[in-house]
């Protein structure tokens, strides 16, 4: 086979690493050449994250602000598909993918292009889609299909063996009671499945109908009461973002959103989400499944 990738990510736990290798293996088995490029910012994010560190890259994940990255070389001039892998830090897309998104090096191979997006998240990735999916577009992408892989335990759960990885950097059992955070090895493997139901699609050049068969093999999930919190905490974030990056004393303030953070998600998120179940969820099923199919949508 002639096709060309490139699979091109950041990766700083390795987890997302692991995700485009099950995804493009099917790919390599079939011949295909497959070009992987992991991108490095020049002032790196170290793996473990300290506290404090994790914390202070919130108003530039929000505003959207950009960072060099270590010279990459793309061994081609066009491909037939890229595989873009990509994570959310504080709902937006981190700020290497950022980065990367607005890199001439990617740009000048990404237009008239078909991509997948592929990401591991906590749980909450959809406005960080809606950010690649845009700024793609504006690249001239075509974009043929996403995939977003979860954590598929509870919220609360999810939240302390997250924060133990992230800080330890061990993705084991925390106190040998929370399950295993991230997600599952068992959906990482999954994506082999996926990897099959790409590979006639690249093959032909044919892209119409992939996402529809990606959504029938859970590559997407969105549940409601996440798309709920994430829907209402976007606009908090913004608002954090734009007051702390006008501050000459950002760690203080960088303090107390964390505090803010954490009332968010044991306070007023089950607040949220009682009230809406009683109130506004039981009366509003086609809106809700109209949000549902306006963050699986391509267009």
């Amino acid at each position: 086979m002639s096709k060309k990738v490139l699979v091109i990510y950041y990766s700083q736990s390795g987890q997302l690493a692991d995700i485009v290798d099950c995804l493009t293996a099917p790919l390599v088995e079939a011949g295909a050449s497959i070009e992987k490029v992991a991108i490095q910012p020049v002032k790196a994010y170290p793996f473990p994250w300290s506290a404090e560190r994790f914390y202070s890259v919130m108003p530039d994940c929000v505003l959207g602000v950009t960072a060099e990255l270590e010279p990459f070389t793309l061994k081609e001039q066009a491909y037939d598909l890229i595989v873009l892998g990509y994570q959310a830090w504080f709902l937006y897309p981190s700020i290497p993918v950022n980065s990367l998104l607005h890199h001439p090096a990617f740009l000048a191979v990404v237009k008239d292009t078909p991509v997948m997006t592929v990401t591991g998240a906590r749980n909450m990735w959809l406005n960080t889609f809606l950010e690649v999916k845009k700024t793609l577009q504006k690249a001239g992408a075509r974009l043929v299909g996403n995939i977003a892989l979860i954590d598929r335990h509870l919220n609360h759960i999810s939240f302390v063996t997250i924060f133990h990885w992230l800080l330890r950097g061990k993705k084991d059992r925390y106190l040998n009671i929370f399950p295993y955070p991230g997600v599952s090895a068992a959906d990482i493997a999954h994506c082999k499945v996926f990897g099959a139901l790409l590979l006639p699609h690249l093959l032909t050049d044919q892209w119409d109908g992939l996402q529809e068969e990606l959504i029938r093999q859970k590559a997407v999930n969105t549940r409601y009461p996440l798309l709920l919190l994430e829907s209402k905490a976007i606009p908090t974030y913004v608002v954090w973002a734009n007051f702390i990056v006008k501050k000459k004393k950002r760690r203080q303030w960088l303090a107390v959103f964390k505090y803010y953070l954490l009332f968010s998600l044991f306070v007023a998120a089950p607040v949220i989400l009682a009230v809406d179940a009683v109130l506004i969820r039981p009366f509003s099923s086609k809106r809700i499944n109209a949000k549902k199919q306006y963050y699986l949508s391509l267009n």
